[in-house]
């Protein structure tokens, strides 16, 4: 292989790695504004979970291309797995929070399915129902004992 060959590789892959680098600073400068102007909590979960996923994936690759050491690749793909598989199960996790907390939903929403599946008598069990707290409002369920007043009557 000449060195016009290998300068023509490096050329190829650090090219590569300005594309993915440009790609995940366009991400991660798209998921603010689209957190500054979506009008409720889950549009805006949805714009930091996607632009947050996608942005340092992008980064990260650029790393690989730049970099092309067998570890550091390594590392970046796993942390690109765990970014695929993590993100998306807290982004979940807090849109069902804002939703249990009746957080303000936006008039353009075409469906609530979680609320219309809590509506649903067919359905096995909500997830309400093992959520109560004592420092709630709302009544504890049928069936509920509050473990530290039983403590203090004993």
């Amino acid at each position: 292989m000449s060195s016009f060959d290998t300068m023509t590789w490096h050329a190829a892959l650090d090219l590569l790695a300005a594309l993915a680098l440009a790609a995940g600073l366009f991400f991660m400068l798209v998921g603010p504004i689209g957190i500054h102007r979506f009008p409720d909590a889950f549009n805006r979960i949805h714009a930091a979970s996607k632009c947050t996923t996608l942005g340092l994936s992008a980064l990260l690759l650029a790393v690989c291309f730049h970099v092309s050491d067998a570890v550091t690749v390594g590392k970046a793909i796993i942390t690109i797995i765990f970014t695929f598989v993590a993100t998306p199960i807290g982004s979940h996790m807090i849109a069902k929070a804002a939703h249990h907390a009746h957080d303000r939903v936006w008039e353009g929403t075409l469906s609530d399915e979680l609320a219309e599946d809590k509506a649903d008598a067919g359905m096995s069990i909500s997830d309400d129902d093992h959520a109560w707290a004592p420092n709630r409002k709302s009544p504890p369920p049928k069936g509920h004992t509050n473990p530290e007043s039983e403590r203090g009557a004993a």
